[in-house]
C-alpha cells in the first residue's frame, strides 16, 4: 500500500480520540479555556450525560471574529508566550486541539463577546465543516455549546457509559477545577437542575478550605491538618484530613501542580507512603494539595489529555509530600477524627442503644468500697464525714486529670477500654490499640537513635518452628540485635531467644517470633529490615502491648492517657484503627432529650 497524506478531517478525528475520550473530557477542556480566558464566573449545563448537549458559558476576555476563525483550527492558540519554549507553560491549555477535536465529532457553536465590544460573534462547527462567522447577541464572554457528542464518529458512541456515569465523570472534573479556583463561581446544571452551586470565596487565605469543605463536607475543617512546607524553591500547601478521617476510595484526594488538578502516581504514592503506618490499607486519605514549582521543572506535556505530569527532580518532590504530611502528623498528636464520635452517638440514638450502658460507671473498680448516696440503701453505709473528706480529696484530683486533653480516667469496661472525662466531653480509649501506638513510637525513635534498651531474659524462650521458619529467623539475627532481639538456633526448627527490646515487656516472645518468621518470609532475602522498620516495629509492638482483658488500676490508666497526649499518631494506632472516641457533652445532652 502506498503512503498517502490523511485529510484534515480525519486528522482532526484522531487527534479527538486522544482530547476527547467521554464528555467529561469536553467539560474539562472547555471549563480550563474559561479559567485562561479570566473567568470569574463559569456555568456549565448538560442533559442526557452529556450526550446530547454539552454548554459551558463564561464572562471571561471574550474573542474577536479573526480569533474565532482561529480558535477551531488546530495548532492555534493564544496561550504560549514563547512557542519555542515547552518548559515554561503558565496557564492550563497550550496544545491548540481541543476545539478543532471537538468540532471534528460533534455539532458545535462558538459565541463570544469580548469585554470592552458591543459586537458578539459566532461560529458554527458541524462534524468538522466550518461556517461563516457570523453576527449574534449575547453578553460578554464566552459561550460553548456541544450537541450531539460523536455523531460523526457512532462507533465510539457504544464506547459511551450510562448517563449516570457519563454525568458522574463531569461533576468530578467540575469539581476538581472548583476546587483549585476558590476565587472563581461554578455552576453546573445536570438535565436542567443545579447539582453544584459554588460563589466566589472572597477571603484567600481560608478560601481552599472552604471550597473544599463545601465539596467534602463541614466536617472536614475540625479533621483538618494544614500545611505550608518549601524545600529548594518547590511549595506544599493545602490541608490533608486525621488518619482517623478516611475514606475506601481515592475520590476525595484532590492534587494539584501550578494550579492544573492531576492523577500523577509520584503524589498520589507520596500521600500513601506518609500515611502506611496510621491508616489501614483499604482506607485513603481525604486531601487538597498544592504543589507550586517552577515551570521548567515540570513538564506537562507529557499526554494530550494534560491530567499526567513529569517532575524534573522527582525525589525532591516526593521528600517533599511525605516530609510536609509526616511533620503535621507528628504535630497533631493524639488528636482523632470528630467524625468517629459524631458516629457513635448517631448510632446510638438511630438504634435505640442505651448510651447508660457506656457511662453509668463513674468511678474505677469495685464499688464494694465506694460510700453510698443515701442511708438505708441495701448494703450500704452512712455518709461519714471520713467518707466525705476523702471523696474530695479524690475528686480534686479528678479536676485537675479532668483539665488534660484525654482526660481523667474514671472506669474500665470489659477490661479492654478507659472511660475518662474532660471538661467538655467523655472519651473512650481502646487500651490495647493506644498501648500499641506508644511501643511502636518508642521503638522506632530508639532504632533511629541506635539506642534500643534490651531486657536478657531471665530464662531464655525456646520457639518451635517449622526448618524454614527458623532458618530465616536464624540468617536475620544479626540485624534483629538493632531491634533488641538477641536470638540462636537451638536445634533442628527451634530458635532461642536471649533477650527483647525493654519497651516489650511480658509480651507473647511465642508468638512475636512465629509473625516475624512469617513477616521475614514475604520481605524476602534481599530486603533489609530496616527498609521495613514500621512492619517489623508493628509487629513487636502489637505483642508487646497491654492487651484487651487486662485489669488496669486508675494509676495505670491515667499513665496511658498521659503516654498518649506526648505520643506522635496516638489517635490511631499502626494498623490505622483509632485508639480512642470523644464524645462531646453537648451531643450526650442531645441523646438524652436534654436540649
Amino acid at each position: 500500500m502506498r503512503i498517502k497524506r490523511l485529510t484534515e478531517g480525519v486528522v482532526n478525528r484522531i487527534a479527538a480520540g486522544e482530547v476527547v475520550e467521554r464528555p467529561s473530557s469536553v467539560v474539562k477542556e472547555l471549563i480550563e479555556n474559561s479559567i485562561d480566558a479570566g473567568a470569574n464566573r463559569i456555568k456549565i449545563t448538560v442533559e442526557d450525560g452529556g450526550r446530547s448537549v454539552i454548554k459551558v458559558s463564561d464572562d471571561g476576555h471574550g474573542m474577536e471574529p479573526e480569533e474565532l476563525m482561529l480558535s477551531i483550527e488546530r495548532h492555534a492558540t493564544s496561550k504560549l508566550k514563547d512557542e519555542n519554549n515547552l518548559f515554561s507553560i503558565e496557564t492550563l491549555g497550550f496544545r491548540g486541539e481541543a476545539l478543532p477535536s471537538i468540532g471534528s465529532v460533534s455539532r458545535l457553536i462558538i459565541s463570544s463577546r469580548v469585554r470592552q465590544s458591543n459586537d458578539s460573534w459566532k461560529i458554527k462547527v458541524n462534524g468538522g465543516i466550518i461556517s461563516k462567522v457570523e453576527a449574534t447577541s449575547r453578553n460578554p464572554g464566552t459561550e460553548v455549546s456541544v450537541r450531539d457528542i460523536f455523531f460523526s464518529t457512532p462507533a465510539r458512541l457504544k464506547f459511551l457509559k450510562s448517563p449516570q456515569t457519563e454525568t458522574r465523570h463531569i461533576n468530578e472534573a467540575v469539581l476538581r477545577h472548583a476546587m483549585a479556583n476558590p476565587s472563581i463561581a461554578f455552576n453546573l446544571l445536570v438535565d436542567g437542575r443545579s447539582v453544584i452551586k459554588l460563589e466566589p470565596e472572597s477571603e484567600i487565605k481560608l478560601g481552599y478550605l472552604n471550597r473544599f469543605c463545601k465539596i467534602v463536607g463541614k466536617d472536614f475543617r475540625e479533621n483538618a491538618l494544614t500545611l505550608d512546607s518549601v524545600r529548594e524553591n518547590i511549595r506544599l500547601f493545602g490541608y490533608s484530613g486525621l488518619p482517623t478521617y478516611n475514606r475506601s476510595t481515592t475520590k476525595h484526594q484532590y492534587l494539584f501542580v501550578n494550579g492544573r488538578p492531576v492523577t500523577d502516581k509520584l503524589l498520589t504514592g507520596a500521600v500513601r507512603g506518609a500515611y502506611r503506618d496510621v491508616i489501614p490499607s483499604a482506607r485513603h486519605v481525604v486531601c487538597c494539595l498544592f504543589l507550586e514549582i517552577p515551570h521548567e521543572f515540570v513538564d506537562v506535556n507529557v499526554h494530550p489529555a494534560k491530567a499526567e505530569v513529569r517532575f524534573r527532580d522527582p525525589g525532591i518532590v516526593r521528600g517533599l509530600i511525605v516530609g510536609a504530611l509526616k511533620h503535621a502528623l507528628s504535630d497533631a498528636g493524639h488528636k482523632s477524627s470528630s467524625s468517629i464520635g459524631h458516629g457513635m452517638l448517631g448510632a446510638a440514638k438511630a438504634d435505640g442503644l442505651k448510651a447508660y450502658q457506656i457511662l453509668s460507671s463513674s468511678s474505677p473498680g469495685s464499688t464494694e468500697n465506694q460510700p453510698k448516696m443515701f442511708e438505708g440503701e441495701p448494703g450500704g453505709r452512712v455518709f461519714s464525714k471520713e467518707n466525705i473528706n476523702i471523696l474530695a480529696e479524690y475528686e480534686d484530683v479528678r479536676l485537675r486529670d479532668k483539665a488534660y486533653p484525654l482526660g481523667a480516667a474514671c472506669a474500665q469496661v470489659h477490661a479492654t477500654y478507659i472511660i475518662s472525662q474532660t471538661e467538655n466531653s467523655v472519651i473512650v480509649v481502646d487500651q490495647h490499640a493506644a498501648h500499641e501506638r506508644i511501643v511502636y513510637e518508642k521503638m522506632k525513635t530508639g532504632i533511629a537513635k541506635g539506642s534500643v534498651h534490651t531486657q536478657i531474659l531471665l530464662i531464655p524462650e525456646i520457639v518451635e518452628l517449622d526448618p524454614s521458619g527458623a532458618s530465616i529467623i536464624e540468617s536475620r539475627s544479626n540485624e534483629l540485635k538493632d531491634f533488641g532481639l538477641e536470638v540462636e538456633t537451638f536445634g533442628p526448627g527451634a530458635i532461642l531467644v536471649r533477650s527483647v527490646p525493654a519497651i516489650f515487656g511480658n509480651g507473647d516472645v511465642q508468638s512475636l517470633i512465629r509473625d516475624l518468621a512469617e513477616d521475614f518470609s514475604e520481605l524476602g532475602d534481599s530486603s533489609t529490615l530496616t527498609s521495613y522498620l514500621g512492619n517489623i516495629c508493628g509487629t513487636i509492638a502489637c505483642h508487646g502491648s497491654v492487651r484487651a482483658g487486662r485489669l488496669l488500676n486508675e494509676v495505670e490508666m491515667n499513665e496511658l492517657l498521659r503516654q498518649m497526649e506526648v505520643t506522635p499518631n496516638s489517635g490511631q494506632c499502626n494498623h490505622g484503627r483509632p485508639t480512642y472516641v470523644e464524645l462531646d457533652l453537648k451531643d450526650i445532652e442531645k441523646l438524652f432529650g436534654r436540649r
